[in-house]
């Protein structure tokens, strides 16, 4: 059996309009697990709460409440949901991933630099993150005339290669992906469904939200869906996959 990475408990998120004076719920009271090497997907309508649940997980929002125990390699289980920043950013740089629908980088900064990143922060020498940047670049179908120059120009389809590139080379142990292929071409797509293949026999433990149904049944282990509450409450149940 594959060892457990994350146990979310109770999971609950709400948005507080202050100047409305209203509370938006957003997901409530879900709880569910991520194992290493397996794809866990996030499923259910605009307004579920999928991309808080991740970015509750990643700590860009604080949770309303629940508890978000990752297994960590170095420092055993940790309540992501209490830590502190320190803690949640040494997190991100050696073992959490999260590939966003939307780059964010520094202006100008090269696109090999870019995707390198990740590995120049957990101490690779230059020379082997570059290398190891241009071979994923090339693997994502990005032309070789790009890598020098910033990202910031570039068509929507291929900044999400960059994004794609830049989530994926570090191989991390827990890795979130917010729709990873919506902006992509078929090919493309194909070619990141395969990565992210290697990735589960690496034994990376995967949450994921794809906007495309096919694809969630060709890569998730595991389903959870979510349904809007009618007033406060986000329903949740796990899906078997046959």
């Amino acid at each position: 059996m594959s060892s457990l990475i994350l146990d979310v408990k109770n999971y609950s998120k709400s948005f507080h309009l202050h100047e409305q004076n209203k509370v938006i719920p957003s997901s409530h009271d879900v709880s569910f697990q991520v194992h290493a090497g397996q794809l866990t997907a996030l499923i259910g309508p605009t307004g579920a709460g999928k991309s808080s649940i991740l970015k509750g997980i990643y700590r860009t929002y604080l949770p309303s409440a629940g508890r978000i125990l990752y297994h960590s390699a170095h420092d055993g289980c940790i309540d992501l949901a209490r830590s502190d920043e320190h803690q949640i950013l040494a997190l991100r740089r050696h073992e959490i991933g999260f590939v966003t629908q939307f780059l964010h980088c520094l202006p100008r900064q090269a696109t090999l630099d870019v995707v390198a990143t990740p590995l120049l922060q957990q101490g690779m020498r230059a020379e082997l993150a570059q290398e190891k940047a241009k071979e994923l670049l090339d693997a994502m179908n990005l032309p070789e005339r790009l890598w020098h120059i910033s990202p910031a120009t570039f068509s929507g389809g291929e900044r999400q290669r960059v994004n794609l590139a830049r989530g994926l080379i570090s191989q991390p142990r827990l890795l979130l992906l917010d729709e990873p292929t919506a902006s992509l071409d078929p090919k493309t797509a194909e070619k990141v469904m395969g990565l992210i293949q290697d990735l589960k026999q690496h034994g990376t433990a995967m949450l994921a939200i794809f906007h495309d149904p096919n694809i969630t049944q060709q890569l998730a282990d595991h389903i959870i869906e979510l349904s809007p509450p009618p007033a406060h409450t986000t329903l949740c149940q796990e899906k078997q996959i046959a």
